[in-house]
């Protein structure tokens, strides 16, 4: 865990491509202020597949003393081969959105998007579905995953204990995709069905429904939202709402509620310092999504 002694300068900051609209900077340093951790910084920097290992290796010459990174797409997967080590969380849906620097130089990789949406969902009551859907594939989809075994079954996110969770349908755009999704449900034990895209809007009337596509991909299932709807959880931001969640005639959890409970958990690994000021971290980053619609 990074030494955080006194007021030493430390460096933290968010990697992806694209990377202009993240909320990361806002809630870290929303966290730092809060946590008295006046010379640290977080910034962005626009990072794709191809130039993550050069960033890494350039580190050691730039200013200051790094303490971790957040990953975003596309980096989730393409920086493990970079990195000595990384958690059971990680391994277990491959995908790391955070990296620590150790005091003997090792970088290790950890995920906090599965406890963030475990975190997520629990705040809403959440504790078991008889079923849910997931709309796309990838890193986030294989998180939520994980997530799903741990809030309905109470399992590690590593093993099959799935509980009380019923079937779990996840709607993909190509055969390889499915094949990927349904790998992925025997890794984390849980019975996963897949459906082709063209069929998602079947899926909308699921007790839980996770969309882990990217902007404007489920646009044109607004229309079949239906008339009493369970828990959208939309992992997107901005632009917030999507159609599909201000169409939505059911509780709704957003992009935001999923990035400030992965944050908490990031800023407590980066500085070694804990609790994270949710409430305040939250509020910052609603603050800044109000500006940016205003």
């Amino acid at each position: 865990m990074p030494a955080t002694t006194g007021q030493e300068a430390r460096r933290a900051a968010v990697l992806g491509s694209p990377v202009a609209h993240s909320l990361s900077p806002v809630l870290h340093r929303a966290a730092y202020a809060e946590l008295g951790l006046g010379n640290w910084t977080y910034d962005r920097y626009q990072v794709d597949e191809q130039g993550i290992g050069d960033f890494l290796a350039r580190l050691d010459d730039r200013a200051g003393r790094w303490a971790g990174l957040s990953l975003t797409m596309p980096l989730k997967r393409a920086v493990i081969p970079l990195l000595d080590g990384i958690s059971p969380t990680a391994a277990s849906v491959e995908a790391v959105n955070t990296v620590l620097f150790t005091e003997d130089g090792r970088r290790t990789g950890d995920n906090t998007d599965v406890p963030g949406m475990v975190a997520a969902l629990r705040e809403r009551g959440i504790s078991t579905v008889e079923s849910a859907t997931v709309l796309g594939a990838g890193a986030t989809a294989s998180s939520a995953l994980a997530a799903l075994v741990q809030v309905c079954g109470g399992g590690s996110g590593t093993t099959g204990e799935i509980g009380e969770i019923g079937e779990i349908t996840v709607y993909v755009r190509s055969a390889e995709r499915a094949r990927e999704m349904r790998g992925w449900g025997e890794r984390l034990g849980v019975a996963v069905r897949t459906a082709d895209w063209a069929r998602a809007a079947e899926g909308l009337g699921a007790p839980l429904v996770i969309s882990t596509t990217p902007a404007g991909a489920t646009d044109g299932l607004a229309a079949a939202a239906p008339a009493v709807g369970g828990t959208l959880f939309d992992v997107l931001y901005d632009p917030w709402p999507t159609a599909l969640a201000a169409a939505w005639n059911g509780p709704v959890l957003g992009g935001l509620d999923l990035l400030v409970h992965q944050a908490v958990l990031q800023v407590e690994l980066m500085t070694g310092r804990g609790p994270a000021p949710l409430a305040a971290m939250r509020a910052a980053g609603e603050a800044e999504l109000a500006a940016r619609a205003g």
